[in-house]
């Protein structure tokens, strides 16, 4: 069961929440659109709990049921069947933080020139003042339908006899008006345990360089150029917890690390001239948190390098499936790329798909870049760059930033034959053609950083490992390739378990309780006080790291003490103890010690470092607290009955009271003791 939540940024709030004491309403199962007229008007028991298929999930039934919130007590959405295409997103993503603005170019602002997201509808910003949870098809979703079928269907236009089946959603938010009212209501002390009203949104973003800096020494490095290789993590749907990205940003940060890895090897072999520093930002979705963080920290010294060291950047956007003889198109700014780097870095990309099945294309050059963390670097500084998308104007994802942007519409199927490990193994289409993107990606930015043109062609990118990513992030994260590559104290991260209670009737039983193969949480989460990230962040670390980094001989003692051994030092690399694979025949794994470039860095946003929750410059999403999410069904008797039992309830209530009276007037009748004799004898 995933509840749709309160988010706040600078001017208001979006969302959902139950009332206090949660909502009830009489549950109806919407079969069709014009099905809405019973709970809307017709039906006599209001207010109603509306069970809805995801195919009747639009923006125009949601509209109908929010403007008639004195009927409809909540919604409920089972996930089923994809429509045709479905966006909750706005038409234009982050059009308010990004490079183009009306000081930038006023002639590009707020996607005058081109709408990015056509598709969609806005729903994931509206705010509704009623609780909407989200169900997966599967046995507590037949359990509330067929509480419904039992006692509430309809039957020529009337409904059954009482008592009738009802639902409660509990999703109460702490957070009201907008970040700065929610963040000062958080800062008020008035006991010893105050209360969190909501909290920034923010994780903490991937980096690693292929020749690692002194992590401690901030600010420019002389003589030393840097080409920026970029990804976002995250991704977002309605329901927050339900976000998978898988083409919005699983597609591009997949290809990213299948490109780090390829690029291993030569950089190692023949370094370039340039040093690449590949960046994978989280908060991307919720204007630009993590590129607008490393920019604010570069700007103030608070960063290995500075905006200075930037020679270029190559952002890998969207990059869905592959046919043979199509295109991929490269997107550049129109003001930056009167700088010659931005043409060469062009013809890098483009010479890198010799021998590939596909080609890239330049768009328009009087097109604006599509929504990209490119734009928190141009807002700052004319860099010179390119985004790597599959789209040439408009996105032409047909589930953006939705729930239905999964495995299934990545193409990612396997025989029904195969076992889980088999499925890990097997290369899919969709692995074979983010392997040749990968190849692309890791020959250009070898190029870029000045490599020897006779070690490009010994670049290539491996399908097994791509395959692998893919399963494990968009399919089953608890598999054997990824719990050899995390640490053993991170192997809980792997483990999801789902355990819903319902109450039906007066017995609480557990309908569903199991634990399911899942994908990690694809949207921000908020920003930890414990310095902990999330799960998808510690996986692309952790991955990263195997994929780019040596491993050592060093002991698990001496991989957290790095520093006392001599050749070894923590101000350059990391030291990661990893679980390692389970050899045959054996039950021990063999671990073992990865030192490697990468680092995990801050991404919250800078707003909430100056304590300006009303910026126009960086992000001010929140997200509210609650107290508890739960839901539950019962069976609700008639008001007549109700109104019955309250008045015997009354009636007893003041018969009770009238025998108290009068036993209390007469207790020294009622209670008298006869005294005895005093002869009386023993």
């Amino acid at each position: 069961t995933v509840p749709c939540v309160r988010l706040l940024n600078a001017t208001h709030q979006i969302g959902c929440q139950s009332s206090i004491s949660g909502d009830t309403g009489v549950i109806h199962v919407l079969e069709s659109e014009a099905d809405l007229e019973w709970p809307l008007s017709k039906g006599p028991n209001p207010p109603y709990m509306v069970l809805l298929e995801s195919s009747l999930f639009t923006k125009s039934i949601m509209m109908k049921m929010k403007n008639a919130s004195s009927r409809v007590a909540g919604v409920v959405v089972v996930q089923k069947t994809s429509p045709p295409e479905f966006s909750p997103h706005t038409t234009c993503p982050n059009e308010n933080t990004g490079v183009y603005t009306e000081t930038y170019d006023h002639n590009l602002a707020h996607c005058n020139t081109t709408v990015w997201n056509p598709r969609g509808n806005g729903l994931s910003y509206e705010e509704f003042d009623s609780p909407v949870f989200s169900l997966k098809e599967d046995n507590e979703t037949e359990v509330i339908k067929q509480c419904y079928f039992d006692h509430n269907r309809v039957v020529n236009g009337s409904g059954l006899q009482y008592p009738l089946c009802a639902m409660q959603l509990f999703s109460h938010m702490h957070a009201v008006t907008d970040t700065a009212t929610c963040m000062r209501r958080s800062s008020m002390d008035f006991s010893t345990s105050p209360v969190m009203v909501c909290d920034p949104l923010g994780g903490y973003n991937v980096c690693a360089f292929i020749r690692p800096y002194n992590s401690t020494a901030f600010g420019h490095k002389e003589n030393e150029s840097v080409v920026i290789a970029a990804a976002r993590l995250d991704s977002r749907a309605f329901f927050l917890e339900d976000s998978t990205g898988a083409e919005g940003s699983v597609s591009g940060f997949v290809t990213l690390l299948a490109a780090a890895q390829a690029l291993r090897e030569a950089t190692q072999e023949a370094p370039p001239t340039r040093n690449i520093l590949f960046a994978f930002f989280h908060g991307e979705v919720f204007d630009y948190i993590g590129s607008s963080r490393m920019v604010y920290d570069m700007k103030n010294n608070m960063f290995v390098i500075d905006l200075d060291n930037v020679h270029s950047i190559l952002e890998i956007g969207q990059v869905k499936t592959l046919r043979s003889g199509t295109n991929l198109f490269l997107h550049s700014d129109p003001v930056s790329r009167r700088n010659n780097t931005v043409t060469n870095l062009v013809k890098n990309l483009q010479s890198s798909t010799a021998g590939l099945n596909f080609s890239l294309v330049e768009t328009d050059f009087s097109q604006p870049l599509p929504p990209s963390s490119f734009q928190r670097l141009l807002r700052a500084r004319a860099i010179p760059g390119i985004v790597l998308a599959d789209h040439q104007t408009d996105i032409n994802n047909r589930y953006y930033e939705s729930f239905y942007d999964n495995a299934a519409h990545l193409n990612l199927t396997y025989p029904s034959n195969l076992s889980p490990e088999e499925q890990l193994e097997f290369v899919t289409d969709t692995a074979k053609s983010l392997t040749e993107v990968a190849t692309a990606v890791a020959r250009a930015l070898f190029k870029q950083a000045g490599g020897n043109n006779s070690q490009v062609n010994k670049i290539n990118a491996d399908p097994k490992t791509v395959t692998q990513m893919l399963y494990g992030f968009l399919v089953r994260s608890n598999n054997s390739w990824f719990q050899a590559v995390m640490a053993p104290e991170l192997k809980d991260i792997l483990h999801t378990l789902t355990s819903i209670k319902k109450v039906l009737g007066s017995s609480l039983r557990c309908v569903f309780c199991l634990s399911e193969p899942n994908p990690p949480q694809y949207y921000v989460g908020v920003a930890k006080s414990s310095h902990q990230a999330n799960a998808l962040t510690y996986l692309v670390q952790y991955l990263l790291a195997n994929l780019t980094g040596t491993a050592t001989n060093l002991t698990q003692s001496q991989c957290k003490k790095p520093d006392e051994l001599p050749n070894e030092s923590t101000y350059l690399y990391s030291y990661l103890w990893v679980q390692g694979v389970v050899p045959p025949n054996s039950t021990q794994r063999e671990s073992f010690c990865v030192r490697t470039a990468v680092r995990l860095v801050k991404a919250v946003s800078p707003a909430f470092d100056l304590g300006d929750y009303i910026s126009k410059e960086y992000s001010t999403w929140t997200k509210s607290q609650w107290k508890f999410i739960k839901a539950r069904i019962f069976l609700v008797a008639s008001r007549d009955l109700e109104m019955l039992t309250l008045g015997v309830g009354v009636a007893v209530l003041f018969t009770s009271l009238l025998v108290t009276y009068f036993v209390r007037t007469k207790a020294d009748v009622l209670f008298s003791s006869v005294r005895e004799p005093n002869n009386a004898a023993y």
